[in-house]
């Protein structure tokens, strides 16, 4: 019983994270804090599989450290893309 909670738990994180991703499209901010929600449920998954087969937890820290990273390049998106078009829309953010 403790098992199938030790596993849904991450993967309905995992899901909701997804959900949220998808329906927020409208700023770059909350695609951004969704993103995040999504790695840190992940990183919670991971940290359950690690120890569960008695793993150490260096992984688990290069997972953080590139989540971290990914953090930094997102908002540095934002914040160039806030500094050339004034706001986070997408609309107004044309890739052509």
């Amino acid at each position: 019983m403790m098992m199938i909670l030790y596993w849904s738990l991450p993967s309905v994180l995992y899901i909701l994270g997804v959900f949220t991703f998808v329906l927020n499209r409208k700023h770059l901010l909350s695609m951004l804090l969704s993103l995040e929600y999504i790695v840190l449920s992940l990183f919670l998954l991971l940290f359950i599989y690690l120890s569960m087969m008695s793993f150490e937890g260096f992984f688990s820290m290069m997972f953080l450290v590139f989540s971290v990273c990914e953090g930094v390049l997102g908002l540095s998106i934002l914040v160039s893309m806030i500094r050339t078009h004034g706001n986070d829309y997408f609309q107004s953010f044309n890739i052509l």
